[in-house]
């Protein structure tokens, strides 16, 4: 049986949660993951090793706004209320029994309408009547409801309750928490992923002869599809289509794939391509700030598997990126352990100048919060100047968390937030209820009302008079260039060094002038020339202040005659359908698709490296003169090789800057002194000329942006596409894989699992398969962008008979783990110590000295399975003895074939960028057992943890080249067999086979984290523990 096109769009609501349960039986209240009877905890472990002992979380009786239900229609309210009250009183019954059973029922109370009646039932913290709640900060307050709603004194207790309230004394001491989040968050890049180990967990249940059913979303799950779309058409009022025909071809198999897991998995929805950025529908839609789930209300909080996740904070919905693996467990019930964070408090006072934007502000805010140090912790806006700030505005700071290093950048919720929640079409009953609760739970912000003094961990302050127009780059988020300074900082970044602020441009070639012919039009380059100008990035087409700007400054430099030059690649990707309809209603979008910003999809594009190719004379006049092209994007990443392989030099930039940088057709530019060009009354425009006030966008705003704009756009949304309505896939809850597909494959974590853990270990005589400096971040050890013609990917999709035009992406293939492990450290801008100044995706073999890509050195042999292991002769070699004779007879063994361990050594921020758990899975697949840096990014470093392989840090003030390390060691790390003799941030002695030994700090900071090591990585964990149910 396989679902075809009439029923797609019931496909999609099959897919979203059910508007009314079916009736809820005896063993399902029993077993809720809310409320679970003490007398069930007797014979369990540890309740913070212990898998949640629900079947399925108790889906909402109360129709959800963001699901397509006509929540606005009273004839559809009547029909629903008539269809629900049985279940109800059911519902009614059984909360009265849980709330006898639960720790604190005492403070279970009932918040009232205004009107009569009640919006629902709530864990009253005033009810506590504790002091020490009235000073914690507002984003811990979140941390507290869950504890104490989730308290069964099994998987959350009393203790953990308390830990939080006594926030101020023992968030110091690192004390560990358990964390349940409302929901799950995913995009298809790293959704793929997730979907495909659900599958294949269901395989390993069945396979272990357990109920492969019990694999399950427990909680709602969002997947957005918005990061295959690629700029392959641009510059044409067809590129919307063009490029969405483009992706359904590249993609359908992906997009089956999903469609098939909507349907296969309770408690899950996709949204299908086409809709917009995942940050801004969440933003705009899917939020609910508070949940009434079966009359039980409570905060909304969001655990993604985009570290871009922290947008929704700026709605005041607790939210922050985890790695997929992390992701999977959350889904299945477990609940994530996290150690107590520290808040640091920063004030905001002030206004900000005319003509300065929230980009401005937001590269600001993470020059600051980087230079404090926030890695781990909550930031927590408050401040006079919060109302200065639109909604739009805070979600830009918040966007950025992962940028600026913390967990969250929270904006607590206050009437700005509440301003924002009825614009985009939430309605008045949801609202007033959000309201209420947060408010009666001291949850809401009301500047109108004396401040009672809040605790914090650290200070910091910021004047918005203080910020002022900039850009980022050339390399990093974090280097912030105010914009008078930018062209002195262009000419000091080609002299320096080859580094983050340096490209080490000879004097006497910095004034080369490439000429070149573009389509018959003679057309030139310099070093700073911009090949690409992109607005684009959930960080600022979710506001429609930068976004409309944009729009004016075009339509300035057109009434000017400014034009963009023909040969940038220019492109605009909204986040979604209703920043068309805001720029259609300006009639601002003619002018931008008059400078060429013509709408390309909607989706992360150029920001995540789905730029699309140049045109081949500009990709030619650039690699044959070592021209170093610039790209401006209004995104929020610009690591090197991230944006496009041709573009060296990449800056972060306001969606008015991008358009301003593509007028000026260069980065090498003075705006204050020099014009962007000439006009057609053949005097020179300036900057000024063509900048809008404050009161110029606040009047465009203002009459653009409706709130009827937002309930059109998403009544419609989860109806999907004609493309994606004619996908059929099978009817099956179990996948039917595919062993020739390229795109989806069957994982091999599972194979041969038995239910008996594999237990800690160490390392011994391991070899170092990289050896980097700092920065390493995801995009270098698993990058999402093309895939190298030469590279070993290229090799096996080749081999199965996938032609170059239809290579695709690394992001839109880490559904097959076979290409993902072929693209682990594949950045041809890796820079690896082994090759002495060489930057691209080799390494030193080190047995031989041969230079190969990475997964060649780990994986490949030419020797085949039998003699890789004798003579030749029948007589079984030793390892050691086997690495000499193959060197004898010129036979390339790799470590992994070899049966060799291997490490990585890395400096300070290993694992930074986005959250991406291939960057964990593909270097356990090559053979990797630990990773040796100086500091860890927050989420990769629990990424490889789940995935088995240890996190070591050096002691502060040592690194491998103080220590004399050079990566030809081989490395022994001494770790105990019994997991109960490693403790969380235990010292461990490492010693090398040349003498050396120096201690590091074991990064398992949890002791969830030790029991994941110890089952060899958190999806065996997951599956074990749902076996011993």
């Amino acid at each position: 049986m396989h679902i075809t096109g009439l029923g797609s769009a019931s496909s999609i609501l099959r897919a979203s949660r059910a508007r009314f349960p079916p009736p809820v039986s005896k063993t399902s209240i029993l077993y809720s993951p809310k409320f679970s009877p003490s007398y069930l905890t007797t014979n369990n472990q540890l309740r913070s090793l212990s898998f949640s002992s629900a079947v399925r979380s108790l889906r909402c009786s109360y129709p959800r706004w963001s699901h397509g239900v006509d929540w606005r229609s009273p004839a559809t309210l009547r029909h629903q209320i008539r269809a629900v009250a049985p279940v109800v009183e059911r519902f009614q019954r059984k909360i009265a029994t849980m709330a006898h059973e639960h720790p604190f029922k005492e403070i279970f109370t009932s918040l009232p309408k205004p009107g009569g009646g009640e919006f629902g039932k709530f864990y009253s913290l005033p009810a506590l009547n504790d002091p020490r709640i009235e000073k914690l900060p507002y984003s811990i307050r979140i941390l507290l409801e869950s504890a104490i709603r989730n308290c069964d004194n099994f998987q959350v207790t009393k203790g953990d309750v308390e830990k939080i309230i006594d926030w101020e004394n023992t968030a110091p001491k690192l004390v560990e928490i358990p964390f349940k989040p409302a929901r799950v968050l995913l995009q298809d890049f790293t959704g793929v992923p997730v979907v495909v180990d659900l599958a294949a967990m269901r395989d390993a249940m069945a396979q272990l002869g357990g109920d492969s059913n019990k694999i399950n979303p427990l909680v709602p799950v969002d997947l957005v599809i918005d990061h295959s779309v690629q700029v392959d058409v641009a510059r044409s009022e067809n590129a919307v289509q063009a490029n969405m025909e483009l992706e359904f071809h590249r993609n359908k198999e992906r997009f089956a794939f999903l469609k098939w897991g909507s349907t296969a998995f309770q408690n899950m929805l996709v949204v299908p391509p086409g809709s917009g950025i995942v940050h801004q529908v969440n933003l705009e839609y899917l939020g609910r700030v508070v949940f009434n789930t079966d009359g039980v209300l409570y905060p909304d909080s969001v655990v993604g598997t985009d570290s871009h996740t922290t947008m929704i904070d700026g709605l005041g919905v607790a939210g922050w990126g985890v790695g997929g693996i992390e992701a999977e467990a959350a889904m299945l019930g477990q609940p994530m352990s996290m150690v107590l964070p520290d808040v640091v408090g920063f004030k905001l006072n002030g206004k900000l100048h005319n003509g300065v934007t929230a980009t401005d502000l937001v590269l600001t805010v993470t020059q600051i919060l980087r230079k404090h140090g926030v890695v781990g912790k909550f930031v927590e806006f408050y401040g006079d100047g919060m109302s200065q700030l639109s909604l739009a505005d805070r979600a830009t700071i918040a966007n950025m968390s992962p940028e600026y290093g913390a967990t969250m950048g929270f904006f607590p919720v206050d009437h700005v937030t509440l301003q924002y929640l009825k614009l985009t079409g939430r309605s008045d009953e949801t609202v007033a209820m959000i309201e209420a609760y947060l408010r009666a739970n001291k949850m809401f912000v009301d500047y109108n009302e004396p401040q009672p003094e809040r605790v914090y961990s650290s200070y910091l302050q910021l004047d918005l008079a203080d910020v002022e127009p900039c850009i980022s780059g050339p390399k990093r988020p974090h280097d912030r260039v105010p914009l008078k300074e930018m062209k002195a900082d262009w000419h000091a970044c080609l002299n320096n060094k080859v580094g983050f602020k340096g490209f080490a441009v000879p004097k006497e070639a910095q004034d080369k002038v490439a000429k070149f012919s573009f389509h018959g039009q003679p057309a030139e380059l310099k070093h700073g020339s911009v090949v690409i100008a992109a607005i684009t990035s959930c960080t600022n087409t979710s506001n429609p202040s930068v976004m409309l700007g944009a729009g004016l400054v075009a339509k300035k430099a057109c009434e000017l005659g400014l034009k963009v030059k023909p040969w940038i690649k220019t492109s605009l990707a909204p986040g979604s359908g209703v920043v068309t309809k805001y720029l259609l209603q300006s009639g601002l979008q003619k002018y931008l698709n008059e400078q060429g910003f013509n709408i390309v999809g909607y989706g992360c594009t150029t920001c995540i490296g789905n730029s699309g190719d140049l045109d081949e004379s500009v990709g030619a006049v650039i690699t044959e003169n070592d021209i170093l092209a610039a790209a401006v994007l209004s995104g929020n990443r610009n690591f090197e090789g991230r944006v496009h392989p041709l573009t060296r030099a990449n800056y972060l930039a306001s969606p008015p800057l991008v358009v301003a940088y593509a007028l000026a057709g260069t980065v090498n530019i003075d705006f204050d002194k020099e014009p962007i060009g000439t006009g057609k009354d053949g005097k020179s425009v300036y900057f000024r000329d063509i900048w809008p006030t404050a009161e110029e966008i606040a009047e465009v705003v203002q009459s653009s942006v409706l709130p009827a704009m937002f309930r059109s756009t998403y009544e419609s949304i989860t109806k999907g596409n004609p493309m994606w309505n004619q996908l059929s896939v099978p009817a099956s809850t179990s996948y039917s894989w595919d062993p020739s597909s390229t795109y989806i494959h069957e994982p091999p974590y599972f194979k041969n699992m038995t239910m008996n853990p594999p237990g800690a270990h160490g390392v011994k005589d391991a070899y170092c398969l990289l050896n980097f400096g700092d920065s390493i971040t995801t995009d270098h050890i698993s990058p999402a962008g093309s895939i190298h013609k030469d590279s070993p990917t290229a090799k096996y999709l080749l081999e199965h008979g996938v032609d170059r035009k239809d290579f695709n992406s690394y992001g839109s293939r880490r559904g097959n783990d076979e290409v993902m492990a072929r693209g682990t450290f594949a950045n041809i801008r890796l820079v690896n110590k082994f090759l002495n100044g060489e930057v691209g995706p080799k390494t030193v073999h080190i047995p031989t000295g041969e230079k190969l890509s990475v997964y060649d050195a780990a994986m490949f042999s030419c020797m085949g399975s039998v003699v890789a292991y004798t003579d030749g002769l029948g007589h079984i070699l030793s390892v050691t003895d086997m690495i000499c004779f193959c060197n004898l007879k010129r036979f390339p063994v790799r470590y992994k074939n070899a049966g060799l361990d291997t490490i990585v050594l890395a400096g300070a921020e290993y694992g930074s960028g986005s959250s991406r758990d291939w960057a964990a899975k593909g270097p356990m697949l090559l053979g990797v057992k630990a990773v040796i840096a100086k500091s860890f990014e927050r989420i990769h470093r629990s990424n490889l943890v789940g995935m088995g392989i240890i996190p070591l840090c050096f002691k502060a003030g040592q690194d491998a080249d103080t220590l004399g390390l050079t990566g030809h060691e081989r490395y022994t790390i001494d770790l105990p067999s019994n997991i109960s003799e490693i403790r969380p941030g235990q010292d461990v002695t490492v010693t090398t086979d040349n003498g050396k030994s120096f201690i590091c700090t074991a990064r398992f900071d949890t002791a969830v984290e030790l029991e994941y090591f110890n089952h060899g990585g958190i999806l065996p964990y997951a599956i074990r523990s749902l076996m011993k149910q």
